[in-house]
């Protein structure tokens, strides 16, 4: 692989992590498995322009088709049936994912309007980490002239950490720009 973000890996997150955790080994370094975009249809899930809308975003986002998420058990409530889609996934791995991070921490997240930085608190028990967009207009593939409808979509970071902590540090070392911790302060 040729990706900056994963020379970066390599070369800087690999040995700062080995020294903070005490890893004798490097296969007990965290890596990054995966990365998941993906973007729920809602109450316009019975609108083929929106659908197409969405499908069109991933794509141009991720430089991959997206798989269409479908209900396994009708909830009436909801007013689902068995078999109907409700959102579109992408998932990202190797090359194709690095470069989508890179882009993420580089680009995407710096022209977010009133951008201070990401959560610490959106780890899950396991090290993953999950990232929401409000609207997709902050990625640079995406221009809002061509915009019909704007709609938000979710990053899912799916790392090999044991814990919170692991996945911090991690995506900490990788350069993601997190909020300043407010106890520290």
């Amino acid at each position: 692989m040729n990706s900056r973000l994963y020379k970066k890996y390599q070369t800087e997150t690999v040995p700062a992590l080995k020294a903070e955790f005490a890893y004798k080994n490097i296969m007990q370094v965290p890596k990054i498995k995966k990365v998941i975009v993906n973007v729920g249809y809602g109450r316009l899930l019975k609108e083929a322009a929106h659908i197409d809308n969405v499908t069109n975003t991933l794509r141009a986002i991720t430089g991959q088709n997206p798989l269409h998420n479908k209900v396994t058990v009708s909830i009436s409530n909801f007013k689902v049936r068995e078999g109907q889609a409700v959102g579109a996934s992408v998932t990202l791995h190797g090359q194709r994912m690095y470069d989508f991070l890179d882009k993420l921490i580089n680009v995407t997240l710096p022209r977010v309007k009133d951008f201070h930085g990401i959560d610490r608190t959106a780890f899950d028990q396991q090290g993953n980490y999950s990232l929401g967009f409000k609207e997709q207009l902050a990625f640079p593939e995406i221009s809002s002239d061509a915009v019909d409808k704007i709609h938000g979509l979710q990053v899912i970071i799916n790392t090999s950490a044991k814990n919170k902590q692991e996945g911090l540090a991690l995506l900490t070392h990788l350069g993601f720009p997190f909020k300043e911790d407010k106890k520290k302060k």
